[in-house]
């Protein structure tokens, strides 16, 4: 079946052929992950998918079609049960997508997955370039998985680009049992690797003490601000972008006891700390092209301490916020912010982190550009 309209200049189409497996009812949500990438999506329901989900769960994220409107710029089956998948390996599937990247999602039990016709038809796509997404052998692979390895494949904005973020809250140990830390959750930072994942960027994550790993990026988990310092100062200059949304510790006891600290016969304890090292500040002074974004949490009015640090730190852009205000600081699913740039201040009002990241990420790209002509 070839598509019937060529697709009109600037648009990104992308269809989901929903197949009839369980996995069906992830496929609403995979809809609403690439379209809120900011790509228009086109769903085809197999007549027996039909009895997992209805036209009706992609109100809003997709068009529900009976063939495609235009030429996919992808296409994805997903789930793609065993019949589909040996329909696709044996072209038998009566579509025809021109040279549309082809993505399958296979939907299989753990013993059918083993079958050998099976294994063979996945291998044989593969061999014809159709890029497989598979899950941990339990099942299908999860929406977010399959958004972020559809996503990474299709450029974007940040296309080409090397983005390292730190996210989450470093933990200082006291003795064995023991830390300082905070109460980051590390949402904030994922969310913005996740986003610049989606418009093209290879990301890496220096992950502090979070404990689920964001699909599509590289995963670097650390502990300590000393383990955190090492991997930014050992990756960051093979980056273009640093995002430090991290939640580092200021101080570190100066001394950390071996064993667990008994509490003997005092009420009292007395605990010496020293300040931590300052990585923002070691990685400007090393590499001195690489955009960077610190961040600034505040009780208050964030902007002058974004001021203060986009002045000290050298950084490109301050991202301050008022971490006092209920619902928007730390462990919290939404924010609010003001990103700082050397000639002004845009306040995000408050949205979900991930809407958050999307807005502060163009407004990065908006400064790249600006220093980019300044420097032709």
């Amino acid at each position: 079946m070839g598509a019937s309209t060529a697709k009109p200049s600037g648009a990104t189409v992308i269809l989901i052929v929903v197949g009839p497996a369980p996995g069906a009812l992830s496929a609403p949500e995979i809809a609403r992950e690439i379209s809120a990438a900011g790509h228009d999506v086109e769903v085809i329901l197999n007549s027996e998918a039909r009895l997992f989900v209805g036209p009706s769960a992609f109100a809003g994220v997709g068009n529900t079609v009976e063939k495609p409107s235009l030429n996919p710029e992808v296409v994805i089956f997903a789930p793609a049960g065993a019949g589909v998948l040996a329909r696709l390996a044996y072209g038998m599937d009566g579509f025809d997508f021109g040279d549309a990247p082809v993505f399958a999602v296979p939907d299989l039990d753990p013993e059918t997955a083993k079958h050998p016709a099976v294994a063979g038809n996945i291998e044989a796509l593969r061999r014809d370039g159709v890029r497989v997404v598979e899950g941990d052998g339990s099942g299908m692979a999860s929406s977010h998985e399959i958004s972020a390895v559809v996503l990474g494949n299709l450029g974007g904005p940040m296309a080409g680009m090397k983005v390292l973020v730190t996210a989450g809250g470093t933990r200082e140990r006291i003795d064995s049992v023991r830390f300082i830390g905070n109460r980051s959750s590390g949402r904030m930072g994922v969310a913005l690797a996740r986003k610049a994942s989606r418009l093209g960027a290879d990301v890496t994550l220096v992950a502090a003490n979070i404990n689920s790993r964001e699909p599509g990026v590289e995963w670097v988990p650390v502990e300590s601000v000393e383990e955190m310092k090492g991997e930014v100062m050992g990756r960051v200059g093979d980056s273009d972008v640093l995002i430090m949304a991290a939640a580092v510790s200021d101080f570190t006891p100066a001394e950390v006891g071996e064993k667990k600290i008994r509490r003997g016969g005092s009420d009292r304890m007395t605990l010496e700390l020293v300040s931590t090292s300052d990585i923002l500040g070691a990685v400007r002074s090393r590499n001195e092209n690489l955009f960077v974004i610190g961040f600034a949490a505040t009780h208050g009015d964030p902007v002058p301490d974004a001021r203060e640090k986009l002045r000290k730190k050298g950084a490109d852009i301050i991202v301050g916020n008022d971490i006092s205000q209920a619902g928007i600081g730390f462990d919290s699913e939404e924010n609010e912010v003001c990103v700082v740039g050397r000639d002004g201040v845009e306040f995000i009002p408050r949205a979900s982190k991930d809407e958050v990241a999307r807005s502060i990420l163009d407004a990065s790209l908006m400064e790249m550009d600006k220093l980019d002509k300044e420097k032709r």
